[in-house]
């Protein structure tokens, strides 16, 4: 199947213009998750917001966000993914207006929220628009730019915030940083309606499974909950809520077998878990993502908690891993079509070998140097980690995407999607309890509360190198099963890969 605009017989001409569209919606959304940080501070001068009011103002966001994708992706696939893109991004300049002009903490949270649904609503358009416009040797290409763009937004986000702060002053700069996306979002909006094709892309309108949904929602809701909550309380009895949650989610796994399928409209087709490809990407997703992002959260408590630096030093320092995936995104969309997963190999190795040596120098450094100094031997390291990060997020979803129907693409990302937001609530929940369980009983200063918190540190980024090993371990089983053929023709590539790609010839279908 030929990417095409419509019935056209040949790729969209207009297809990088669009891509760089999406990517200006989906930065907003990004840009929102790291820009919070640095303006929770003005939040609560601003509106006199306490502790557990500003956590909600960003895990308010963080769990709406993650509920979203599927069901999101489902609407796209069937209605259209323009006009689903178009009304995530009128929704969420919105919430953004509605955020930035919010007289209490009560309503910033609950904007919050609203922003998060929107967002979740945007992002599986995105992958379900490249799997449309873009012919499958581009397709890589096409992610290594989305995979920049998260990049760039993580790194920015923190400078930006800062600088909007500083233009409109410490009570009331935060409100510039969501009204900021209000002239984006509506010049996103024109670009959409001239850019973009028109007709949906799926097998037409179809009825929303709701009691699939509402099972779906619910069951991911039990699992994202707990995790974002212990953030703020750091009560691990919260745990016992998953064990409800994976029934839910068991039972709309039979409802989706037996009565969503017989209805005809399943939210979910999950005959997409019997590719191989794509059920070892979601698996190798979750995974990466408990490994990846809750390295800069207990990095920032590290630095700021046991070695006394400012919100914006240890910013500055957990941006090596922004510049690493930023750099790395592109240049592993590009090998893609050479080196196919043996890139998620490589990618995964570094990334391990970054944490793992982070790991080491903080159990060297803390207290025996000058904390300033900490940073300037971590940096490589995490420079490393974040080369490693990026080169693999864009691989991922390339290769976990390649084999899916493009006429269900968007629900194909919207699943991919969830499992990366589990994985990130879970793994900077863990990775938090394990920090501060390690950290408890820190002397109140001096050298010894440096080496404890480094020690606290390490014990964190040990869990992290696990999980890391167990997704490498996934990437390399697949290398290993599907090995690139001595003498491969085109003619014995079967008939649902495009013979012109060298990576999708080196990958297979294994049904």
């Amino acid at each position: 199947m030929k990417a095409t605009s419509g019935g056209g017989s040949g790729p969209d001409p207009r297809r990088w213009s669009a891509l760089a569209v999406c990517v200006s919606a989906l930065s907003i959304t990004l840009l929102d998750v790291s820009i919070v940080t640095v303006a929770l501070p003005s939040i609560g001068t601003g509106l006199d917001a306490d502790a557990a009011e500003l956590q909600w103002v960003v895990s308010g966001y963080a769990l709406a966000f993650g509920m979203v994708p599927i069901i999101g992706g489902r609407l796209g696939d069937d209605r259209g993914r323009k006009r689903m893109l178009m009304v995530g991004i009128g929704a969420f300049v919105v919430f953004s207006a509605m955020v930035g002009v919010a007289p209490t903490p009560g309503v910033v949270i609950v904007g919050r929220v609203l922003q998060g649904l929107a967002g979740g609503l945007i992002n599986p358009q995105v992958s379900g628009l490249v799997q449309q416009l873009f012919p499958r040797p581009e397709r890589g290409r096409a992610f290594g730019v989305i995979g920049a763009a998260v990049g760039i937004a993580t790194a920015a986000g923190p400078v930006v915030g800062g600088v909007i702060i500083g233009l409109g002053g410490e009570t009331n700069g935060w409100r510039l940083c969501f009204l900021i996306n209000v002239p984006i979002g509506v010049v996103a909006l024109v670009l959409c309606a001239w850019l973009l094709p028109t007709e949906p892309t799926g097998g037409g309108r179809r009825a929303l499974d709701l009691p699939g949904a509402a099972l779906l929602t619910v069951g991911v809701f039990g699992l994202l909950f707990p995790a974002v909550q212990y953030d703020a309380s750091h009560d691990l009895r919260l745990a016992v809520l998953v064990v409800p949650a994976l029934a839910v989610l068991a039972g709309f796994v039979a409802w989706e077998r037996g009565p969503g399928r017989r209805r005809g409209h399943p939210l979910i087709d999950l005959d997409l878990f019997g590719i191989r490809s794509y059920a070892d990407g979601v698996v190798l997703a979750l995974l990466f993502f408990i490994a990846y992002t809750g390295t800069p959260l207990v990095l920032v408590l590290f630095l700021q908690d046991g070695l006394g630096y400012s919100a914006l030093q240890s910013g500055l320092t957990a941006s090596a891993y922004a510049v690493g995936t930023a750099v790395s995104a592109p240049i592993a969309g590009r090998l893609l079509r050479r080196a196919g997963q043996k890139v998620l190999v490589v990618a995964l190795l570094l990334f391990t070998v970054g944490i793992a040596s982070a790991a080491g120098v903080a159990a060297l450094t803390a207290g025996t140097v000058a904390p300033g100094h900490v940073a300037l031997f971590l940096a490589p390291a995490l420079l490393v980690a974040g080369l490693g990060g990026g080169a693999v997020m864009t691989p991922n979803q390339a290769l976990s995407l390649a084999e899916v129907d493009v006429r269900g693409g968007s629900t194909a990302g919207g699943m991919l999607q969830t499992s990366q937001r589990i994985g990130n609530a879970a793994g900077a929940a863990v990775m938090t309890a394990i920090f501060y369980a390690a950290a408890t009983g820190a002397a109140a200063d001096g050298l010894r509360r440096q080496e404890h918190y480094g020690s606290a540190y390490t014990a964190a980024l040990a869990f992290s190198v696990v999980v890391a090993l167990a997704a490498l371990g996934v990437a390399i089983r697949d290398v290993r099963r599907r090995p690139i053929p001595t003498g491969t023709t085109v003619a014995a590539v079967p008939a649902t890969v495009d013979a012109r790609d060298p990576a999708a010839v080196a990958a297979p279908p294994d049904r």
